[in-house]
């Protein structure tokens, strides 16, 4: 593999505190060496001055779609998007058709992955067996066929005999327990929050206490068992503060939300635009101030897309009959340094946490990935943090189009991915 060297970037990496300008030497898919000055006669040189130089984006929260659903996205498409985006590893769900609940479909995954897509895709695994409601998916078969993580997400677990076993099951093999919280009981033909807008609006809403009791349900399971309970798509203020007291407590219990936590409100959803419709739903304004507090205070650990392609003509229905969920993967990361960063709601070092190591220590991929060090893989991140991004749908790599955010002025571009060495995405800075 060629000799590749990264020269004049200011390098930050949240896992061990690095902040500053040096150059970068990689070979064989490796870092090899990190100095202020490398000369090499046969690297190539790519002048990075000026940008911002990370370990490689990790979004643990994905729906590639395929199989089953190749016309919304594939693993070639979306990892595609991902890499525009700034992310060099993925993490996909597992309510596919069918559903990883088996060896056999992530034996697939992971060939499709060799075969097309360009960014590294890990594999969370289906809590529950397909066709079933009670009977949980071969757990151990799937660690050792390769997953990083259990979820349910799409669907909840409400037996919560079945969600107490699956914690149990999951800590044999160290897994975690990537939960979607919703009590389906409260949120039967919901569409958008339930409050004072959805009444004006006319339409069903969910309320935020199905997203509460199903947090504090999971976190007094993993209180009992000892397993570890990842909370995904964090979006209210209750959930927030009961994660928050959970973690004092010892609970083990990792958090993640999304960027339309923090930049929408359900104010958003007037225009009846199917666009802004997803699960949970945007919350209220004093939801979202508990968002950015709990990503300020450590209570939530990481920020990813949970970006959830679908095709145009199933969003251009009425608002009840829509799908839920949009794209994200491509305005992630200039989404939160426009709305956290520019707005002095996080450092630059902490979103990066949030979307570096933090996630690559949940995955437990932390010996080689999610950080910058001699000897680690080389996935890398350029981003100018004055490049100013215009959200245009249409210029999406990922085959969804479903975006909230069309139009919107970002800062901070993605102007260089580098994947195990190799460079798989490159634009004008």
């Amino acid at each position: 593999m060629e000799r590749l060297i990264l020269k004049g970037g200011r390098l930050i990496d949240p896992a061990s505190g690095r902040d500053e300008i040096a150059e970068i030497l990689i070979q064989d898919g490796k870092i090899v060496k990190i100095s202020p000055e490398i000369s090499s006669r046969d690297a190539k040189l790519i002048d990075v001055s000026g940008k911002i130089v990370t370990p490689g984006l990790i979004d643990m929260h994905v729906h590639l779609r395929e199989p089953g659903e190749e016309y919304k996205e594939t693993i070639g498409t979306g990892t595609r998007a991902a890499a525009r985006g700034g992310f060099t590893t993925v993490v996909c769900m597992p309510n596919t058709r069918p559903p990883v609940d088996n060896a056999a479909v992530v034996k697939y995954i992971q060939n499709q992955t060799r075969q097309e897509g360009v960014v590294n895709v890990l594999i969370a695994g289906s809590i529950i067996k397909q066709g079933t409601e009670t009977e949980l998916s071969e757990i151990g078969e799937l660690s050792e066929s390769g997953v990083v993580a259990l979820s349910d997400d799409g669907n909840p677990v409400m037996n919560s005999e079945l969600m107490r076993r699956a914690l149990e099951y999951a800590r044999m093999w160290d897994l975690p327990v990537i939960c979607h919280c919703e009590d389906r009981n409260l949120t039967r033909e919901g569409v958008m929050n339930e409050g004072y807008v959805s009444t004006v609006l006319g339409l069903k809403g969910i309320p935020w206490v199905a997203e509460d009791i199903m947090v504090a349900r999971n976190l007094l399971l993993a209180d009992m068992t000892g397993g570890w309970l990842h909370i995904a798509h964090v979006s209210t203020r209750g959930a927030v503060e009961l994660i928050r007291r959970a973690k004092r407590r010892g609970v083990r219990v990792t958090a993640e939300t999304a960027p339309h936590y923090f930049c929408l409100t359900e104010e958003s959803l007037r225009g009846y635009d199917t666009n802004f419709k997803v699960n949970p739903p945007l919350r209220t304004e004093d939801d979202l101030i508990a968002i950015k507090e709990g990503l300020a205070d450590g209570t939530i650990d990481v920020i990813a897309s949970d970006h959830a392609p679908h095709a145009t003509w199933e969003k251009a229905v009425e608002f009840p009959d829509a799908p839920f969920g949009f794209v994200g993967l491509e305005t992630s990361i200039a989404l939160s340094l426009t709305e956290l960063v520019d707005k002095g709601i996080l450092s630059l070092m902490e979103v990066l946490a949030k979307t570096t190591i933090n996630p690559a220590r949940i995955l437990k991929i932390d010996s080689h990935k999610g950080w910058l060090g001699e000897g680690g893989d080389a996935d890398l991140t350029v981003i100018d943090l004055q490049k100013e991004v215009v959200v245009d749908p249409d210029k999406f790599v990922s085959r969804g189009r479903n975006t909230p955010f069309r139009g919107w002025r970002l800062k901070g571009g993605v102007v260089l991915v580098v994947v195990e060495g190799k460079v798989i995405a490159q634009q004008e800075g």
